[in-house]
C-alpha cells in the first residue's frame, strides 16, 4: 500500500498539523472532509490513522455538547514539533491555504448548534453558541410546527453572529 514508511508517518504528521492549526476540537466528520477534499490520504487508511494516533495518545477526544470532538494532545504537539519538516511544504502549502479560505465556516460549524426534537405535539429548538467552549448563549424555544422548527435551526446556522447581538440589545435597551 505505501512504499516507504515515511509515506505513512507524513500522512500521520499532516492529520497533526491540521489539528494544531484549527486549534479546535473538530469532529470526525469534518477531519475526514478536509483531508478528502484535499486529496491526501483515502478514506480507510485516515480513519485507521486516527484510532492509531488516539491509542498512541498524539490525539485526544472530548465530549462537547454530547458529540465526540478530536483535539491535538500535548504529545502530539511535542511530536510535531520534532518531526515537522517530515511533511512536504506542498502538503503544508494546500492545507494552508484551504484553512485561510474555509476555517471561519469550520469555526461556525464547530460552535454554532441548531437542533430540534418533538415532544408530544410540540417542536423544542435548541439554538446555541460557544466560543472558546464557553457558552455565548443557549435557548430553547417550543414551536408548533416542524416547518418551524427548521428555518429557526436554518436561520440561527446561518446568522447566529448577528441574531444574538440583536437579542442582546433588546435585552439590553430600557
Amino acid at each position: 500500500m505505501y512504499n516507504t514508511t515515511s509515506d505513512l508517518a507524513e500522512d500521520k504528521l499532516l492529520l497533526l498539523y491540521l489539528l494544531e492549526k484549527i486549534k479546535l476540537p473538530i469532529s470526525n466528520n469534518k477531519i475526514t472532509q478536509i483531508i478528502l477534499e484535499n486529496n491526501f490520504i483515502n478514506y480507510f487508511s485516515l480513519q485507521q490513522y486516527i484510532t492509531e494516533l488516539l491509542n498512541s495518545n498524539f490525539i485526544d477526544t472530548i465530549e462537547q455538547e454530547g458529540k465526540n470532538r478530536i483535539v491535538i494532545s500535548d504529545n502530539g504537539l511535542k511530536v510535531l514539533s520534532l518531526f515537522r519538516n517530515r511533511i512536504s511544504e506542498n502538503k503544508i502549502k494546500a492545507i494552508d491555504a484551504y484553512l485561510d479560505n474555509q476555517l471561519d465556516d469550520i469555526k461556525k460549524e464547530i460552535s454554532v448548534y441548531a437542533e430540534y426534537t418533538i415532544e408530544g405535539n410540540n417542536y423544542i429548538v435548541n439554538l446555541k453558541t460557544l466560543e472558546k467552549n464557553y457558552i455565548l448563549i443557549d435557548i430553547k424555544l417550543n414551536v408548533a410546527t416542524n416547518k418551524q422548527a427548521q428555518d429557526l435551526c436554518a436561520k440561527w446556522k446561518k446568522n447566529s453572529s448577528d441574531l444574538y447581538k440583536k437579542l442582546l440589545q433588546v435585552l439590553i435597551d430600557d
